[in-house]
């Protein structure tokens, strides 16, 4: 890994920010830091992944990487990275949680994502107009209190009667989801945990290409 990509890793944050201020100078590709931050956010799921890292140490990456993303972004030329996936998100209607759709959110971002956060206490409305608007390919919803599955089984339901649903994936995610209000709510896939949503996220993209 570069210098940027194990600073990130290593949850640096004064470190990162002062070798993206050096890389960003003039003639520097943006493309190229981004690229850096990405292996630093792989890297951090991976350490998750073994048990190296936990909640405390993604929130804090996640941190890291917006901050830095507000860094880079004005100096990004449009479309330099190819067209990416498009996924809409959001925590649904009737639960006002976030911690972990945000965090999902800015590691999608991380990975190359697209990424349309629609916030917390999303109307079903919501997610089918953002998918109508931005063509997005994958829906994410996210609930952690048990009014939600009605929720995302209503989002699910417009999918279909808009004629969207077999042009999208839905993945749902919570600490309460199981794969029983995975079947309820006719979604794809199911997860309490972040990065192996993120990794399902990933595949899926890579079937789409």
């Amino acid at each position: 890994m570069s210098e940027l990509s194990s600073a990130l890793a290593n949850l640096e944050e004064d470190k990162v920010n002062q070798l993206i201020k050096q890389e960003l100078g003039p003639g520097k590709d943006a493309m190229g830091v981004l690229t850096e931050l990405r292996k630093g956010m792989d890297e951090v799921g991976q350490r998750y992944k073994k048990g190296e890292y936990f909640l405390s140490e993604l929130i804090v990456s996640g941190e890291i990487f917006k901050e830095a993303m507000k860094a880079i972004e004005p100096s990004l030329k449009k479309g330099s990275g190819g067209p990416a996936t498009k996924i809409v998100i959001g925590t649904v209607k009737g639960d006002i949680h976030n911690i972990g759709k945000d965090i999902v959110a800015t590691l999608l971002k991380g990975a190359g994502f697209d990424v349309y956060d629609l916030g917390i206490d999303v109307p079903v409305k919501a997610f089918i107009d953002k998918v109508v608007e931005t063509k997005a390919t994958i829906v994410g919803m996210s609930g952690l209190l048990t009014p939600s599955f009605g929720s995302m089984k209503e989002t699910v339901d417009a999918l279909k009667e808009a004629g969207l649903r077999d042009k999208v994936k839905v993945i749902i995610g919570g600490g309460v989801v199981t794969e029983l209000v995975k079947r309820h709510t006719d979604a794809d896939a199911f997860t309490d945990d972040a990065m192996d949503g993120i990794e399902t996220i990933k595949k899926w993209a890579k079937e789409k290409k």
